[in-house]
């Protein structure tokens, strides 16, 4: 080996390193900015909790807010985060499950978006739109199985608090197999909250804090993300290759992993539509990696719920279960019945069809689907 070689082999393990000391620091930031959510929250509802929690406790309104957040800053983990934060906070669970389903219809925007990249070409563009809006209608179906099933039931509620409850005592909410990392968390949030309640009178430090925590969120996920594409996206690729042609459930775990990996089911979704919007693969072969990611971007709200403390813990953990949950119950019932399988490749390929006819058809439905619509239902509420 050469003296050169060796110096840019040393130059990238030292590179590497630094990328997974950032990614520590970048978890740790998740962490603290869960907890300052939790302490704001807290602190700034006060007495309007009931105001509040009557708006948010609007199923419909609360799957709306899910949407237009989550399309807002392009994440489902960023948003899911914050609402562990909310619950941590104490936002009930029931308020939370649907903006929890709404972040995750507003995740597929990205991949919608990105398959505009292939609108100067009339077959590639049908082909790509297609292969975007079938993790579109997987999550739209997914929501009007299990929103109205949430409101009759209570199926993801009960579930997730089975889920949970060996982690609570029959007389005090606690979560102690998790305290430990509040001790790394608190010297944090107290630093940033006592200077606050110094200074601010009334509620103002509470919304000041949640904003602190959101503004937190997003850049310790938005750098999360970059960082793991840079360490993993040649892998991700590799895997992706392997496992298309594999069979669905083999397509399903390596979309999971490849998802935890890249910290991002965008950016899984969104490796996919090049390849088949230029024919390489076809939407039948993608869609259960498809699924795959959008149970593996549940992680990031369960590493987020470790950062929760005090009474509300165990169902801050709760509402990143309803999270995880929900994706494995849609990918059973949706996947493992052939008539409901085969409803979101019929819807995708129909709107393929009708955004190859005519481009203004895939705007329309990229902004009633993701603004117009649930803005309008969050004003009317």
């Amino acid at each position: 080996m050469t003296p050169h070689a060796t110096t840019v082999e040393a130059t990238q393990s030292a590179s590497n390193w630094f990328r997974w000391l950032k990614l520590a620091a970048m978890l740790y930031l998740l962490l603290v900015s869960v907890s300052v959510i939790g302490s704001g929250f807290k602190w700034a509802v006060g007495d309007e909790a009931k105001t509040l929690f009557a708006f948010a406790s609007h199923p419909v309104a609360g799957l709306m807010i899910g949407i237009v957040a989550t399309a807002l800053t392009q994440s489902s983990s960023t948003v899911t985060s914050i609402i562990v934060g909310l619950v941590a906070g104490g936002l009930p669970v029931e308020a939370a499950i649907p903006m929890v389903m709404g972040a995750n219809v507003g995740t597929s925007t990205t991949n919608t978006l990105v398959s505009l990249g292939h609108a100067r070409c009339k077959v590639e563009f049908q082909r790509a739109f297609s292969s975007a809006t079938v993790h579109d209608f997987f999550n739209l179906l997914a929501v009007a199985i299990f929103l109205p099933l949430e409101i009759a039931f209570g199926v993801l509620n009960k579930i997730s608090e089975w889920l949970v409850s060996p982690l609570a005592n029959a007389n005090d909410i606690s979560i102690k197999g998790l305290n430990f990392v509040k001790p790394l968390t608190k010297p944090v949030v107290n630093a940033v909250q006592s200077p606050l309640e110094a200074t601010l009178p009334g509620t103002i430090g509470g919304v000041i804090m949640i904003a602190m925590g959101i503004t937190a969120i997003i850049i310790a996920i938005t750098i999360m993300g970059k960082v793991m594409k840079k360490l993993m996206v040649g892998r991700a690729k590799e895997m992706l290759k392997n496992a298309i042609g594999r069979g669905p459930l083999h397509g399903i775990f390596s979309g999971s992993i490849v998802t935890i990996l890249v910290q991002s089911s965008s950016t899984t979704t969104s490796l996919m539509v090049p390849l088949v919007g230029s024919g390489v693969l076809k939407v039948r072969d993608i869609y259960p990696f498809t699924l795959g990611a959008n149970i593996g971007t549940c992680i990031t709200a369960l590493l987020a719920a470790t950062a929760a403390s005090g009474e509300f813990a165990v169902v801050a953990l709760q509402i990143a279960l309803v999270h995880l949950s929900f994706n494995i119950l849609a990918t059973l019932v949706i996947f493992g019945i052939p008539v409901l399988r085969e409803l979101p490749l019929k819807g995708a390929d129909w709107l393929g069809h009708m955004a190859a006819k005519s481009k203004l058809a895939a705007l329309a439905y990229i902004a009633l689907v993701f603004v117009v619509i649930p803005g309008g239902i969050i004003l009317l509420s």
